[in-house]
Protein backbone atom coordinates (compact mmCIF):
# COMPACT_ATOMS: atom_id res chain seq x y z
CA UNK A 1 0.00 0.00 0.00
CA UNK A 2 1.42 3.31 -1.07
CA UNK A 3 1.78 6.01 1.57
CA UNK A 4 0.03 9.30 0.92
CA UNK A 5 2.30 11.94 -0.60
CA UNK A 6 2.04 14.21 2.43
CA UNK A 7 3.34 11.45 4.74
CA UNK A 8 6.32 10.82 2.48
CA UNK A 9 7.01 14.55 2.32
CA UNK A 10 6.70 14.85 6.09
CA UNK A 11 9.14 11.97 6.57
CA UNK A 12 11.67 13.63 4.27
CA UNK A 13 11.34 16.94 6.12
CA UNK A 14 11.80 15.25 9.47
CA UNK A 15 14.91 13.43 8.21
CA UNK A 16 16.37 16.65 6.84
CA UNK A 17 15.57 18.42 10.09
CA UNK A 18 17.31 15.72 12.10
CA UNK A 19 20.39 15.93 9.87
CA UNK A 20 20.43 19.72 10.17
CA UNK A 21 20.18 19.48 13.95
CA UNK A 22 22.99 16.92 14.06
CA UNK A 23 25.20 19.10 11.84
CA UNK A 24 24.51 22.12 14.04
CA UNK A 25 25.39 20.20 17.18
CA UNK A 26 28.60 18.88 15.63
CA UNK A 27 29.51 22.36 14.39
CA UNK A 28 28.93 23.94 17.80
CA UNK A 29 30.60 21.08 19.61
CA UNK A 30 33.74 21.28 17.47
CA UNK A 31 34.07 25.01 18.12
CA UNK A 32 33.49 24.62 21.85
CA UNK A 33 36.08 21.85 21.98
CA UNK A 34 38.77 23.94 20.24
CA UNK A 35 38.02 27.06 22.31
CA UNK A 36 37.77 25.20 25.62
CA UNK A 37 40.97 23.24 25.06
CA UNK A 38 43.05 26.37 24.43
CA UNK A 39 41.45 29.12 26.54
CA UNK A 40 43.93 28.91 29.42
CA UNK A 41 46.93 29.28 27.11
CA UNK A 42 45.85 32.65 25.66
CA UNK A 43 47.11 35.91 27.15
CA UNK A 44 45.58 39.25 26.17
CA UNK A 45 48.20 41.50 27.80
CA UNK A 46 51.43 41.60 25.80
CA UNK A 47 53.55 42.32 28.87
CA UNK A 48 52.13 39.23 30.60
CA UNK A 49 52.72 36.76 27.76
CA UNK A 50 54.85 33.77 28.68
CA UNK A 51 58.50 34.30 27.64
CA UNK A 52 59.68 32.05 24.82
CA UNK A 53 62.75 32.10 22.63
CA UNK A 54 60.67 32.01 19.44
CA UNK A 55 57.58 33.98 18.49
CA UNK A 56 55.66 32.74 15.44
CA UNK A 57 53.88 35.57 13.61
CA UNK A 58 51.15 34.47 11.19
CA UNK A 59 50.96 36.30 7.89
CA UNK A 60 48.07 38.24 6.44
CA UNK A 61 47.70 40.82 3.70
CA UNK A 62 49.17 44.24 4.45
CA UNK A 63 46.31 45.95 2.62
CA UNK A 64 42.56 45.48 2.48
CA UNK A 65 40.66 45.11 -0.78
CA UNK A 66 39.66 48.76 -0.51
CA UNK A 67 43.31 49.79 -0.45
CA UNK A 68 43.54 50.65 3.25
CA UNK A 69 46.12 49.28 5.65
CA UNK A 70 44.88 45.98 7.10
CA UNK A 71 44.24 46.47 10.85
CA UNK A 72 44.94 42.77 11.49
CA UNK A 73 48.37 43.08 9.87
CA UNK A 74 49.03 46.24 11.86
CA UNK A 75 48.03 44.56 15.12
CA UNK A 76 50.37 41.62 14.52
CA UNK A 77 53.28 43.93 13.73
CA UNK A 78 52.64 45.99 16.86
CA UNK A 79 52.55 42.84 18.97
CA UNK A 80 55.68 41.32 17.39
CA UNK A 81 57.71 44.48 17.91
CA UNK A 82 56.48 44.96 21.47
CA UNK A 83 57.20 41.36 22.44
CA UNK A 84 60.79 41.74 21.26
CA UNK A 85 61.13 45.08 23.04
CA UNK A 86 59.78 43.62 26.27
CA UNK A 87 62.05 40.60 26.00
CA UNK A 88 59.15 38.16 25.86
CA UNK A 89 60.66 36.59 22.71
CA UNK A 90 64.21 36.50 21.34
CA UNK A 91 63.46 35.70 17.71
CA UNK A 92 60.55 36.06 15.29
CA UNK A 93 59.55 33.47 12.71
CA UNK A 94 57.53 35.39 10.11
CA UNK A 95 55.46 32.86 8.22
CA UNK A 96 53.00 33.57 5.44
CA UNK A 97 51.78 33.15 1.90
CA UNK A 98 53.87 34.01 -1.14
CA UNK A 99 51.45 33.13 -3.89
CA UNK A 100 52.92 35.40 -6.61
CA UNK A 101 55.88 37.71 -7.08
CA UNK A 102 53.53 40.60 -6.25
CA UNK A 103 52.09 39.10 -3.06
CA UNK A 104 54.56 38.24 -0.32
CA UNK A 105 53.35 38.28 3.28
CA UNK A 106 56.68 37.39 4.96
CA UNK A 107 58.60 40.16 3.19
CA UNK A 108 55.84 42.67 3.99
CA UNK A 109 56.17 41.76 7.67
CA UNK A 110 59.96 41.94 7.51
CA UNK A 111 59.90 45.40 5.94
CA UNK A 112 57.38 46.70 8.44
CA UNK A 113 59.34 45.40 11.42
CA UNK A 114 62.59 46.83 10.07
CA UNK A 115 60.78 50.15 10.02
CA UNK A 116 60.16 49.62 13.73
CA UNK A 117 63.91 49.11 14.25
CA UNK A 118 63.84 45.31 14.58
CA UNK A 119 67.20 43.77 13.67
CA UNK A 120 67.50 41.49 10.64
CA UNK A 121 69.12 38.79 12.76
CA UNK A 122 66.05 38.70 14.98
CA UNK A 123 63.79 37.65 12.10
CA UNK A 124 63.52 34.55 9.92
CA UNK A 125 61.13 34.42 6.97
CA UNK A 126 59.11 31.36 6.02
CA UNK A 127 57.75 31.79 2.50
CA UNK A 128 55.69 28.58 2.54
CA UNK A 129 53.31 29.31 5.41
CA UNK A 130 50.30 28.89 3.15
CA UNK A 131 47.99 28.09 6.06
CA UNK A 132 47.98 27.95 9.84
CA UNK A 133 48.66 24.21 9.65
CA UNK A 134 51.55 24.64 7.21
CA UNK A 135 53.11 27.41 9.32
CA UNK A 136 53.14 25.27 12.46
CA UNK A 137 54.18 22.03 10.75
CA UNK A 138 57.09 23.81 9.08
CA UNK A 139 58.06 25.52 12.33
CA UNK A 140 58.46 22.07 13.84
CA UNK A 141 59.88 20.08 10.94
CA UNK A 142 61.92 22.68 9.03
CA UNK A 143 62.97 25.24 11.64
CA UNK A 144 63.30 22.88 14.60
CA UNK A 145 60.92 24.79 16.88
CA UNK A 146 59.71 22.88 19.93
CA UNK A 147 58.29 25.73 22.02
CA UNK A 148 56.85 29.00 20.77
CA UNK A 149 54.68 32.00 21.45
CA UNK A 150 51.99 32.35 18.77
CA UNK A 151 51.19 35.91 17.71
CA UNK A 152 47.87 36.65 16.02
CA UNK A 153 44.35 37.90 16.78
CA UNK A 154 42.15 36.44 19.53
CA UNK A 155 39.70 34.82 17.07
CA UNK A 156 42.56 32.96 15.35
CA UNK A 157 44.55 31.80 18.37
CA UNK A 158 42.32 28.90 19.52
CA UNK A 159 42.70 27.07 16.21
CA UNK A 160 46.43 27.85 15.99
CA UNK A 161 47.04 26.57 19.52
CA UNK A 162 44.93 23.47 18.94
CA UNK A 163 46.95 22.60 15.83
CA UNK A 164 50.23 23.29 17.62
CA UNK A 165 49.32 20.91 20.44
CA UNK A 166 48.27 18.20 17.98
CA UNK A 167 51.65 18.57 16.24
CA UNK A 168 53.54 18.24 19.52
CA UNK A 169 54.54 21.89 19.87
CA UNK A 170 54.46 23.43 23.32
CA UNK A 171 52.84 26.77 22.59
CA UNK A 172 50.98 29.63 24.22
CA UNK A 173 49.17 32.48 22.53
CA UNK A 174 49.64 36.22 22.73
CA UNK A 175 46.75 38.31 21.43
CA UNK A 176 47.62 40.97 18.87
CA UNK A 177 45.85 44.33 19.30
CA UNK A 178 42.67 44.73 17.31
CA UNK A 179 40.34 47.61 16.57
CA UNK A 180 36.67 47.25 15.62
CA UNK A 181 36.06 46.80 11.89
CA UNK A 182 32.81 46.24 10.03
CA UNK A 183 33.97 43.03 8.34
CA UNK A 184 35.16 41.31 11.51
CA UNK A 185 32.05 39.13 11.73
CA UNK A 186 32.96 37.56 8.35
CA UNK A 187 36.41 36.60 9.60
CA UNK A 188 34.95 35.12 12.77
CA UNK A 189 32.35 33.17 10.78
CA UNK A 190 35.07 31.78 8.52
CA UNK A 191 37.08 30.88 11.60
CA UNK A 192 34.16 28.91 13.05
CA UNK A 193 34.08 26.84 9.86
CA UNK A 194 37.88 26.51 9.80
CA UNK A 195 37.89 25.05 13.32
CA UNK A 196 35.62 22.26 12.18
CA UNK A 197 37.82 21.65 9.16
CA UNK A 198 40.87 21.52 11.42
CA UNK A 199 39.44 18.53 13.30
CA UNK A 200 39.06 16.75 9.98
CA UNK A 201 42.61 17.68 8.98
CA UNK A 202 44.05 16.32 12.20
CA UNK A 203 41.93 13.27 12.97
CA UNK A 204 40.28 12.07 9.75
CA UNK A 205 42.34 12.62 6.61
CA UNK A 206 45.74 13.15 8.29
CA UNK A 207 46.66 16.33 6.47
CA UNK A 208 50.30 16.93 5.49
CA UNK A 209 51.96 20.31 4.87
CA UNK A 210 52.06 21.42 1.25
CA UNK A 211 55.81 21.91 1.20
CA UNK A 212 58.60 20.97 3.61
CA UNK A 213 62.26 20.49 2.67
CA UNK A 214 65.53 20.11 4.57
CA UNK A 215 65.86 21.28 8.16
CA UNK A 216 67.02 24.87 8.70
CA UNK A 217 67.31 25.41 12.48
CA UNK A 218 66.78 29.00 13.57
CA UNK A 219 69.84 31.07 14.41
CA UNK A 220 68.89 33.00 17.53
CA UNK A 221 71.31 35.85 18.24
CA UNK A 222 71.89 37.65 21.55
CA UNK A 223 69.69 40.69 22.03
CA UNK A 224 71.18 44.07 21.25
CA UNK A 225 70.61 47.50 19.79
CA UNK A 226 68.89 47.86 16.40
CA UNK A 227 71.27 47.96 13.47
CA UNK A 228 69.02 49.00 10.60
CA UNK A 229 68.54 52.39 9.02
CA UNK A 230 65.26 52.72 7.18
CA UNK A 231 62.92 55.48 6.23
CA UNK A 232 60.05 56.58 8.45
CA UNK A 233 57.63 54.67 6.23
CA UNK A 234 59.37 51.39 7.09
CA UNK A 235 60.09 50.44 3.49
CA UNK A 236 63.32 48.55 2.86
CA UNK A 237 65.65 49.73 0.12
CA UNK A 238 66.07 47.82 -3.11
CA UNK A 239 69.38 46.35 -1.98
CA UNK A 240 68.01 44.87 1.23
CA UNK A 241 67.58 41.12 1.44
CA UNK A 242 65.64 39.14 3.99
CA UNK A 243 67.00 36.04 5.71
CA UNK A 244 64.53 33.26 5.17
CA UNK A 245 63.90 29.66 4.33
CA UNK A 246 65.59 28.51 1.16
CA UNK A 247 63.03 25.73 0.82
CA UNK A 248 60.16 28.18 0.35
CA UNK A 249 61.37 30.55 -2.33
CA UNK A 250 59.36 33.37 -3.92
CA UNK A 251 58.39 30.93 -6.66
CA UNK A 252 56.46 28.73 -4.22
CA UNK A 253 52.86 28.23 -5.27
CA UNK A 254 50.07 27.57 -2.77
CA UNK A 255 47.38 25.01 -3.45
Amino acid sequence: MRLPFWKVFKGILMSLGALALLATLLFAGANLWVIGATRERIEHDLASCRPERVGIVFGTSRWTRSGHRNPHFEGRMIAAHELLRLGRVDHLLLSGDNRTRYYNEPVAMWRDLRGRQVRDEDMTLDYAGFSTFDTLARARDVFGVERALLVTQAWHLPRALFIAEALGLEASGCVAPERPVTSLWRLKAREWVARVGTLGDLYLWQREPHFLGPQEPLEIMPSGLPNVDVSASGAASAGDTARGSTTGTPSSTPR
